[in-house]
């Protein structure tokens, strides 16, 4: 293998034996404005509204975005066949949501299968079920809180 691979986390997981419970958006809003479309790849700005508000993505480039996400979930694999690692995927356009408690645990937070990521976390921590929560694709949640950006996400 080409050493450079060693620090994707697709390979680092394969060494890891402590259970870990993951957590993330399919269309985690700096991922795409700072990995999958940098301002710095995009000189005619074909990307720049697409990158602040999914809501205003091209067909073509809501197509990539599936693609990005297809390459998470493929990355889910090996993890989903690890019975004590816990998976919470949702189809939200958003960065950090543990960080909020509306987007964490409360009445409108985001739901895969009906289950906050709270109460995700939680079953998986205290043993009450095994949790590979992997979300449809955008826009099929309405439970997401999409962010809309005035500039792109510098955090």
């Amino acid at each position: 293998m080409d050493p450079g691979q060693c620090f994707f986390p697709r390979e680092v997981v394969k060494d890891i034996r402590t259970p870990v419970f993951i957590l993330n958006p399919a269309y985690d809003a700096w991922q795409v404005q700072h990995v999958l479309a940098p301002e710095a790849s995009d000189p005619q700005h074909s990307w720049q509204d697409c990158r602040l508000d999914i809501t205003k993505c091209s067909p073509e480039q809501l197509q990539i975005l599936q693609g990005f996400r297809e390459e998470l979930h493929d990355a889910m694999r090996e993890i989903k066949q690890k019975k004590d690692w816990g998976i919470f995927i949702d189809s939200c356009f958003i960065h950090c949501q543990t960080l909020n408690s509306v987007t964490w645990h409360s009445p409108s937070s985001p739901r895969v299968n009906n289950k906050t990521m709270a109460e995700a976390v939680g079953d998986w921590f205290f043993d009450r079920r095994e949790v590979k929560e992997l979300d449809c694709k955008y826009p099929c949640n309405p439970t997401c809180h999409n962010l809309v950006f005035s500039k792109p996400f510098k955090g």
